[in-house]
């Protein structure tokens, strides 16, 4: 029997690498700064319910048990249609889907400003987990057909930096809108928080329509040649992970879809925790004006949003993931519980753990999205990545909540912080137990990847 040959393979010549670096610059400049935009104004209006509270728990008598729940109610309403939201991008794509989700949730987080009673706000706060499930995992499985594997956790990086930058921008917005129209119309500062976040997102939603392309075949922005490059390099990149789950039950049953939930659980764990409750923590501290905690939140936050770009690009040039996303969380991990013996007796040390403490968290999200894009594709990939975020954030219910009614019991919110870095701690042990190291192969591959397209992003 004759011994195999394997391909050997051709070198791009220059004029054709550049034509690939120029598409994926166009496709990154056309499509992450307007997703970015989206995923700011979704993470704005998500949390401005942590701003709001220093007014609204005052206003309408809420406990912090009350405030715990709603804040975090949001995920039940995510968990509920996050897979079905991400089964209908695969089936209409992606402009109707993403236009859909931005409109419904403006128009319920303008509603809030008129919540008076318990029900009303859990009902609003369950409505905009509804209206939002989908937005986020739908956006990483669009990025996955524009993007082979090994350009992926940089633009995963980009993209959720965003969520940085709306920390740096909504915290002063709403403490500067909570200083500056409380009382203005009869209304308090925390209504014209919600009506004045809500409103560009409903602008946004019919932008959306006009603007997004659903698959690189119908970019008539792109060039023939460009278009066809691209193609190529995700077709390849398929054949390069070998054989994938595409049937969707299939991959609810795959126990390494499970080994991610578990993962992320953890993860969104600490993050929600650090969202919701980060202004309060900033309020033991000792700076109680609200424009004085949005300005520290967003310092805190622009570091975040260093940390996930500069961490996702070293993982692509490096082609390794998991310990990229494990380090990231011990180091988050450790200063949540530093931060715990910090508030409030050191108020300057306390702001460098909690940013130490954001840092490390929201590092560890983007590398984390390439594991599952590794053992699924297609439809699989659309309900696989959806169920991974729709069950794991079930822990943006339970973090909120644990943290309200461990704040109310104690009067700290040291109690929960320990809870919440043993969480994230147990990321790293998921990580180890779970997730195989890559193949050198695979590893080679996905670093001559990145290396290639070093020049493609901004």
């Amino acid at each position: 029997m004759p011994a195999l040959v394997q391909p050997v393979p051709t070198i791009p010549s220059a004029a054709e690498r550049a034509t690939r670096e120029a598409a994926y610059r166009t496709i990154t400049w056309r499509l992450l700064p307007f997703l970015m935009a989206l995923w700011i104004l979704s993470w704005i209006d998500r949390v401005n319910i942590g701003f709001a509270k220093l007014q609204m728990l005052g206003d309408l008598k809420f406990s912090e048990t009350v405030y715990g729940v709603g804040a975090g109610i949001f995920f039940v309403g995510y968990f509920l249609f996050e897979v079905p939201s991400n089964l209908l991008l695969e089936r209409v794509g992606a402009r109707k889907t993403i236009a859909r989700i931005t409109i419904l949730w403006g128009i319920c987080c303008v509603a809030m400003m008129f919540v008076t009673t318990v029900p009303a706000f859990y009902l609003l706060r369950l409505l905009l987990g509804i209206f939002e499930a989908g937005f986020y995992p739908g956006v990483i499985l669009y990025l996955t057909y524009w993007y082979p594997t090994g350009r992926r956790a940089r633009v995963f990086g980009l993209f959720m930096s965003a969520s940085a930058l709306a920390g740096v921008i909504g915290g002063p917005l709403a403490g500067t809108i909570m200083t500056g129209l409380d009382g203005a119309n009869g209304w308090s500062g925390w209504q014209w928080v919600f009506l004045i976040e809500g409103i560009p997102s409903i602008l946004a939603g019919l932008v959306t329509l006009a603007y997004l392309t659903d698959r690189p075949e119908k970019a008539g922005w792109l060039a023939p040649e460009a278009r066809a490059l691209v193609a190529a390099d995700l077709a390849r990149d398929a054949a390069a992970l070998g054989p994938r789950e595409h049937r969707i039950l299939a991959s609810l049953a795959d126990l390494r879809v499970w080994q991610c939930i578990a993962i992320f659980f953890c993860i969104v764990t600490a993050n929600s925790a650090l969202t919701f409750f980060g202004p309060t923590i900033v309020r033991e501290a000792g700076f109680t004006d609200p424009a004085t905690v949005g300005w520290i939140m967003s310092g805190a936050y622009l570091c975040g949003g260093a940390g996930m770009i500069l961490n996702g690009r070293h993982s692509d040039r490096t082609g390794e993931a998991r310990y990229h996303c494990g380090l990231a969380a011990l180091g988050g991990s450790v200063s949540i519980a530093l931060l715990g013996f910090l508030v409030p007796g050191s108020p300057y040390l306390a702001l460098a753990a909690l940013t130490l403490a954001i840092v490390g968290t929201m590092s560890a999200i983007p590398v984390f999205w390439q594991i599952p894009g590794q053992f699924l594709a297609g439809s699989a990939a659309a309900a696989g990545i959806a169920l991974i975020n729709a069950v794991a954030n079930l822990a943006g219910f339970g973090a909120p909540a644990a943290m309200g009614y461990l704040k109310e019991a104690t009067g700290s919110v040291s109690t929960g912080l320990w809870l919440v870095a043993a969480f994230e701690f147990a990321t790293v042990i998921l990580i180890l137990a779970f997730i195989p190291a890559p193949a050198p192969r695979r590893q080679a591959e996905a670093r001559a990847v990145a290396a290639a397209g070093e020049t493609a992003l901004p």
